[in-house]
């Protein structure tokens, strides 16, 4: 491991095909659609039917405004919100700022390698602890394309897993098509009971993930290589707000046909709070022809979360500690304590509990920065959110990092 500059491709201003510039916003929209969300949507529907619609709609709404703007001070600045950190920090607060969002970088990892062990176990019967390692390896591979001229190749593989990802989890909206009248009147906000607005808090709270905060801001950059001509930052910004809608819109419908799956087919039906329960309930309601597609789409969604997950480990070491350590070092980290928890746990859907709780702590480090950075015109010049755009940005912040400690005080008191 050593220290080693890392500078983005300059601003040429010179013309590019549109279709060009999109890709960064598909990887880190992985991460809206990884083992916990798949939980989460199905526990919501299955307790409450369409209620809560609004909810992910919402959520969806603010997950967009948050990556865009991560994507926007990557391409004005040239530099991860990471790097940006670490070059304003005295080296104390680097490395405790580097330790939490290291845990961050674990947290995530476990529900990813525990989901995609979970899916391996569904198809194949395969242990545990030999699906976490098998996830592991294959993970790990799709790595080798990310950086440099495989950059487009890697964003390309994790695209190919989005569209497994979605297919797999709205198959079952043919075979048990949703009341369009009930998931309209979803869309009006309101709850039912104390249990229903615990539930949305819960929902809310973990839309924003941190690494997916961290890494849009380094995916942006890393889209281009030294041999690939960048253009003018106003056409860059237009694609990026194309590209993060088009994600985050095809993220956004993946869990919402989860969730209105869970409503029209499994309301009601108990022991839908941990994926292996909700599969169970997909292959007794809709048939295990549905039921195996539904657990491809699980073991997608495990490869390719883990992957970009390992990736925004990689930069938040990089940008913090100035240190450039191998991907496979990155991988050992992130993934030997979901590995532990597969061999010794009796019940590793706890652990993923455990991991929200600790996403939910890192939140307000990686959103606050972020709202400081892009409203700051110093750092970004002419780019600088105007005074609306902050105040809108201020107000998302507060409901989210709210709904956090909400969820992180109610999991301590035996209530999430």
């Amino acid at each position: 491991m050593h220290s080693v500059p890392k500078l983005a491709v300059p601003h040429t201003g010179a013309k590019s095909k549109l279709s060009a510039l999109l890709g960064p916003a598909f990887v880190a929209a992985v991460a809206y659609v990884d083992p916990g969300n798949v939980a989460a949507n199905i526990t919501s529907g299955a307790r409450y039917g369409f209620l809560l619609v609004w909810v992910l709609v919402m959520a969806n709404a603010m997950s967009v405004l948050i990556q865009y703007q991560s994507a926007k001070l990557g391409i004005v600045t040239g530099q991860s919100l990471p790097a940006l950190l670490g070059n304003r920090m005295n080296p104390g607060g680097r490395l405790l700022f580097f330790a939490q969002a290291e845990v961050i970088a674990i947290a995530t990892d476990l529900a990813e390698v525990i989901g995609g062990s979970i899916a391996l176990n569904l198809l194949f019967g395969l242990p545990l602890f030999v699906g976490g390692c098998i996830i592991g390896a294959i993970s790990t591979v799709l790595l080798r394309f990310q950086g440099g001229h495989t950059q487009r190749t890697f964003e390309k593989l994790i695209i190919a897993l989005l569209l497994v990802i979605t297919f797999g989890f709205i198959a079952g909206l043919f075979v048990a098509p949703p009341d369009p009248a009930q998931v309209l009147g979803g869309l009006v906000p309101h709850f039912t009971t104390t249990d229903s607005v615990l539930m949305a808090s819960s929902m809310l709270g973990a839309t924003v993930m941190p690494h997916a905060i961290y890494l849009h801001s380094t995916l942006v950059n890393d889209h281009f290589d030294g041999s690939t001509v960048r253009p003018g930052i106003k056409r860059e910004l237009f694609a990026a707000k194309i590209d993060v809608i088009w994600a985050l819109l095809l993220a956004g419908t993946v869990n919402l046909a989860l969730l209105l799956l869970a409503a029209s087919a499994l309301h009601g039906m108990p022991d839908t709070d941990t994926i292996e329960g909700a599969q169970h309930a997909v292959v007794h309601v809709l048939g295990p022809v549905i039921g195996t597609i539904f657990s491809i789409g699980l073991l997608a969604s495990s490869l390719s979360s883990t992957s970009v997950g390992t990736y925004a480990g990689q930069e938040i070491m990089h940008g913090l500690l100035h240190v450039d350590a191998p991907m496979w070092a990155c991988r050992i980290i992130t993934l030997v304590p979901a590995l532990v928890i597969l061999w010794f746990s009796s019940n590793p859907t706890f652990a993923l509990v455990i991991g929200q709780v600790v996403l939910s702590i890192g939140i307000p480090f990686a959103i606050i920065p972020l709202m400081r950075y892009t409203h700051d015109r110093t750092l970004m010049g002419e780019w600088a959110d105007g005074i609306v755009k902050h105040v809108v940005f201020i107000l998302v912040a507060v409901l989210i990092i709210a709904l956090n400690v909400v969820l992180v005080a109610l999991t301590f008191m035996g209530r999430s």
